[in-house]
């Protein structure tokens, strides 16, 4: 997964990520502007797991997910 495509392409992949976690708001889509760390930060704060767990939806999103890694 290459991250710096996604922040590159938020814009893109900001409506996937509200699929999966609905419970993020466009606030919170743009502070975290496709930084991963703040992508786990603030599912961790929203729906109340540990910071482990919202690591592994993370990664479980970034590996499931068809079409993720935008093109160059």
């Amino acid at each position: 997964m290459n991250w710096d495509r996604i922040e590159g392409n938020w814009k893109q992949v900001k409506g996937k990520v509200k699929e999966k976690w609905g419970k993020l708001t466009d606030d919170h889509l743009d502070v975290i502007a496709g930084r991963r760390d703040q992508l786990v930060g603030r599912i961790q704060e929203s729906y109340g797991i540990s910071r482990d767990e919202a690591e592994r939806q993370v990664h479980d999103w970034e590996t499931t997910t068809p079409d993720l890694e935008t093109r160059p």
